[in-house]
């Protein structure tokens, strides 16, 4: 039984040696399941404004600089010229940090395996996404990424969470997946990373369910289309007016009465737009992020900003850190 929600999903579990677990619990190896244990789970997502209440992360435990995109390729090419260096110890506490203000704010947090195969998995925000319906399991395009699907989907199934689709048209990743407002989504495309194919495929399954989608291209230098357009709360958007298409302007703001608060474009290939809603006026950012930080405080957010540069120079930034797993409805 799956309720939209309230988001309890009941799991009949067989007699086997094979472990399925309860979401947010960790079992020992010589824990297995029974039949009467159930799986309680919230999942689902309509709107990326609502009190995020569930959040799915990567460990770090395998973390390294390798050349993802265009952010992590600059910073390994000029490591000496930039005074940059790769500390694990302090990626480890710099992860920690994001995890203490997660669950300070009150979020559950959620953990794929980490595997030494795949070090970027921690950037959960592009193996898959949620929709109301389940989650998508994305097709990524860097070969050092490709198989980041594996421990995504293995959560899902151990959690009981139900996949809804797979992107097998193209390439397609969570980071180019935007919902504007319920029932409205904006799909981005660079072509190194998501495929216009890719993007189409997941819009027209959007469109299936009556949504009204718009896919666009991005600049690749921004990667994703959540370096460019992140939502902040009901009808406002921290936006890069300049890395975006005038027809995707439009749509955001005219089409769709949406506010924006402009990212400078040198900022937002920084990572600068890079963050994350928790809901209620709250927002995970990151401490470089000091003109888009103090903007938002100036519209009356609380920032909580933590240092991330270790993650930041290998590609990815808070929102790329995380996967909502659910949040409540914009008007809950």
């Amino acid at each position: 039984m799956i309720v939209l929600f309230s988001q309890v999903v009941n799991i009949n579990c067989p007699n086997t040696s094979i472990p399925l677990f309860p979401i947010g619990k960790t079992m020992t190896k010589h824990e297995t399941c029974t039949n009467s244990q159930v799986a309680q789970v919230k999942w689902g997502v309509t709107a990326q404004t609502g009190v995020l209440t569930d959040v799915l992360l990567g460990k770090p435990d395998h973390f390294r600089w390798v050349p993802l995109n265009s952010i992590s390729a600059v910073t390994l090419a000029n490591m000496e010229e930039m005074g940059h260096r790769f500390d694990m110890q302090e990626a480890m506490k710099q992860h920690q940090e994001m995890v203490d203000v997660y669950e300070r704010c009150g979020v559950n947090v959620h953990f794929v395996e980490a595997d030494e195969g795949l070090p970027s998995s921690v950037f959960t925000r592009d193996s898959s996404f949620m929709t109301p319906w389940g989650a998508v399991v994305a097709s990524i395009q860097t070969p050092p990424r490709r198989r980041d699907y594996a421990v995504a989907s293995e959560f899902y199934n151990k959690a009981g969470v139900p996949i809804w689709k797979w992107v097998t048209a193209g390439h397609f990743e969570g980071g180019d997946f935007c919902i504007l407002k319920s029932g409205v989504a904006l799909l981005g495309w660079s072509g190194d990373r998501s495929t216009k194919e890719g993007a189409e495929q997941v819009a027209g399954w959007l469109r299936d369910k009556d949504w009204e989608v718009l896919v666009t291209p991005i600049p690749p230098q921004f990667v994703h289309v959540d370096a460019v357009v992140v939502m902040l709360e009901k009808g406002l958007a921290l936006v890069c007016e300049d890395a975006l298409q005038p027809y995707a302007l439009d749509f955001i703001k005219d089409t769709h009465g949406i506010e924006t608060i402009p990212v400078a474009y040198a900022d937002c290939v920084k990572l600068g737009g890079n963050l994350v809603s928790l809901g209620n006026k709250r927002v995970l950012s990151m401490s470089h992020n000091v003109k888009v930080n103090a903007q938002l405080k100036e519209r009356g957010f609380d920032v909580e900003a933590i240092d991330y540069d270790m993650f930041a120079l290998g590609g990815g930034g808070v929102h790329c850190s995380c996967h909502e797993l659910h949040r409540e409805p914009e008007d809950g």
